[in-house]
């Protein structure tokens, strides 16, 4: 069930790829079924909050007509960072699944755990690296290929003048 719900948050994440966004995404899961879906579109709609996951609870939340999601899991691409780790909790989502590890803001562990039993009103259940590889392998490769359009953009044209 794990691989089947990652990978729709997979196709997710390879949507936002294909505008120039940080490859994340998410899919909410509501008795079985996908009930939401969301990428990054934080460059291409020039705001911070629009991470996959926030846009993922906001659908979520509008079809189940309620700020509480009850008996709903995420699948994220990439490990929550403060933002959505609040999101999630707030949300009252019952478990997060993610792919990769992100050592720089992660908050399932990585560099702080939001997710700690008893440290907020509500807890969520953490489970990561679900087809870590994939999911690591989608940013290794953006931001590969974003280092080679900027390095390539920043040679100077070679020189038109001939040598005296």
């Amino acid at each position: 069930m794990d691989e089947k719900f990652m990978k729709e948050a997979i196709k997710q994440a390879k949507k936002a790829a294909l505008i120039d966004e940080t490859p994340i995404g998410a899919v909410i899961v509501h008795n079985g079924k996908i009930i939401a879906r969301g990428y990054n579109k934080r460059e291409t709609k020039e705001n911070a909050l629009l991470h996959a996951e926030i846009i993922a609870i906001d659908k979520a939340c509008k079809k189940l007509g309620g700020w509480r999601l009850p008996d709903c899991d995420i699948y994220i691409t990439l490990e929550p960072c403060p933002m959505c780790a609040g999101a999630i909790i707030n949300s009252r989502i019952n478990n997060v699944y993610f792919g990769a590890y992100d050592k720089k803001s992660g908050c399932c562990g990585s560099v702080t755990d939001l997710f700690t039993k008893g440290m907020f009103n509500h807890n969520v259940n953490c489970i990561g690296g679900i087809m870590e590889d994939e999911c690591a392998g989608l940013l290794t490769s953006f931001f590969k290929e974003l280092r080679r359009r900027k390095n390539q953009s920043t040679v100077p044209p070679p020189s038109t003048t001939s040598p005296s």
